[in-house]
């Protein structure tokens, strides 16, 4: 086996950020091996093997501790970022296999940071029923004020969108933990998203939200690249967040992870097409090493 180093992603103040897990050379772990690891460390790690297409430069795989995942945009953005400090990946872009397609990359110089690829969100609305339970499982004791429909969306996973009121009654949300991933299948969906518009970072438009994943192996998420992509989707599809143009893309920052004491931040911004249409999004943020 691969030794095992270990990142924060997204990090945005101390004890902030996700911690990632990480084994460079992979190959010849079998999928008990990387779920070993991912139970080992209570995190979504992620493996590093040779791609087996011409289409891509590594491939990357993704598990957390009671299954795999098709997908995981910390642990992409911090399998890339250690790439580049390693000097394994040196051009200007990349592209790597996961079992959700392919992902591509940007190398960004000026802010020593990746950015991955995410496409356009699907969406559909929950039935009433179904959104009055997932704001019951989030707010037993009904003391925030919801807004808006609860909306699945998705970009890579689907996620569950609701939002709050205020920042401080999201922070301040107790939810029933233990129907959480019932609820969440009910939803179809793999976790459920509360969010609430926050003030705006560095003149940037900020949304604060939490991550409480169906069935990860750990109650809650600090930050989770994946719903913020399928959330800035949605948010983009009403307008509530801006483009911008293809020659100069608005930034959004999703911040996650306060309310459990690690401060993190997603950086987003629209990708768009060669007939300058969006076709999906970036996402990115500061990568640190850290001790397992």
């Amino acid at each position: 086996m691969g030794e095992v180093v270990g990142l924060r992603v997204f990090v945005d103040g101390p004890n902030g950020g996700n911690p990632v897990p990480l084994v460079r050379h992979a190959a010849g772990m079998s999928a008990q091996d990387m779920q070993a690891v991912a139970s080992r460390y209570g995190h979504e790690s992620a493996f590093v093997f040779a791609s087996d297409t011409p289409e891509a430069d590594w491939a990357l795989r993704f598990f957390v501790p009671r299954h795999e995942m098709e997908m995981c945009g910390h642990a992409t953005v911090g399998a890339l970022w250690a790439l580049r400090a390693w000097g394994e990946w040196t051009a200007p872009t990349a592209r790597v296999q996961t079992r959700s397609g392919l992902v591509d990359a940007l190398w960004d110089a000026a802010r020593q940071q990746v950015w991955v690829s995410q496409p356009l969100v699907e969406q559909s609305v929950l039935a009433p029923a179904l959104a009055a339970r997932v704001r019951d499982v989030l707010d037993p004791h009904q003391r925030a004020h919801w807004h808006g429909a609860v909306v699945n969306a998705r970009t890579s996973r689907t996620k569950t969108l609701a939002r709050v009121g205020s920042v401080a009654e999201l922070d301040a949300l107790v939810p029933s933990l233990e129907q959480i991933e019932s609820c969440c299948a009910a939803a179809d969906s793999t976790g459920l998203y509360p969010y609430a518009l926050a003030a705006p970072q560095d003149g940037a438009p900020a949304v604060a939200a939490r991550q409480f994943p169906r069935a990860s192996g750990y109650p809650e998420d600090a930050a989770t690249g994946i719903a913020a992509a399928a959330l800035w989707g949605h948010l983009a599809s009403t307008g509530a967040v801006p483009l911008g143009t293809p020659d100069q893309a608005a930034t959004t920052t999703v911040l996650q992870g306060v309310a459990m004491g690690c401060p993190s931040a997603i950086a987003l911004r629209a990708r768009f097409g060669a007939d300058g249409r969006p076709v999906g999004c970036w996402l990115g943020g500061r990568v640190v090493w850290s001790a397992l």
